[in-house]
């Protein structure tokens, strides 16, 4: 099997989305084809694959909005967490798994940032499209203290469950650099190291100071 894994700028606020195929079985997955499905379509058209599936990491509409135009361009199925209020054809349960190909997929529930947000996870090639979950050097955005706690909660379930090289290659171009790993947000994410919730709590209402003050993007 080879793999094909492309990062992808789809517009938006700074979007990424992905191409993700199996040369040898000629088939591809888009993950989060947002503001530009017809560019991740060209993309796998011009390696010779057919999108047999539309992954998303959450309902957000910056992420979702190219599903319909990438499924009627492809007749690809759209696969998301089955409790997700967006259209879909597959529901994902939590620890749930899909193969593209020969490349196997796990699902993470991962709530916070957005109540039906998943990581996506290759179990044999250790990589995890993190979507808005997980940022190079931040987090994703909480509108209450009820889902900054679900949020770092499932900060501390993917660092619990996932390999410390795993790839993070996130929703968008945030950060000092395109990707990541597991690994080096630990060491450099002030976000993943607070130890209690009410650290947490506290930098995310004090972010824009604490980043000023470090010299951060």
């Amino acid at each position: 099997m080879q793999l094909i894994l492309e990062q992808i700028q789809t517009g938006g606020d700074r979007n990424f989305g992905y191409l993700l195929g199996d040369r040898n079985k000629g088939v591809a997955a888009l993950i989060d084809p947002s503001y530009a499905p017809e560019r991740l379509i060209e993309r796998a058209t011009e390696q010779g694959l057919k999108v047999e599936w539309i992954l998303n990491t959450h309902g957000h509409h910056d992420h979702i909005n190219g599903n319909e135009t990438a499924k009627k361009l492809t007749g690809a199925k759209i696969a998301i967490y089955e409790r997700s209020s967006v259209s879909y054809d597959v529901g994902i349960v939590d620890n749930g798994e899909l193969s593209i190909g020969d490349i196997r997929l796990s699902f993470l529930h991962t709530p916070g940032h957005y109540p039906d947000h998943m990581v996506i996870y290759s179990p044999d090639y250790h990589f995890a499209f993190t979507g808005d979950h997980l940022f190079v050097g931040k987090v994703g955005g909480t509108a209450t203290e009820e889902a900054a706690r679900e949020e770092f909660e499932s900060i501390q379930r993917v660092y619990r469950e996932l390999p410390s090289h795993t790839t993070v290659w996130p929703g968008h171009n945030y950060g000092c650099r395109p990707s990541s790993t597991l690994e080096l947000e630990r060491a450099c994410n002030p976000f993943v190291q607070c130890a209690t919730f009410d650290e947490f709590l506290n930098l995310k209402a004090n972010w824009s100071e604490f980043k000023t003050s470090r010299g951060l993007m």
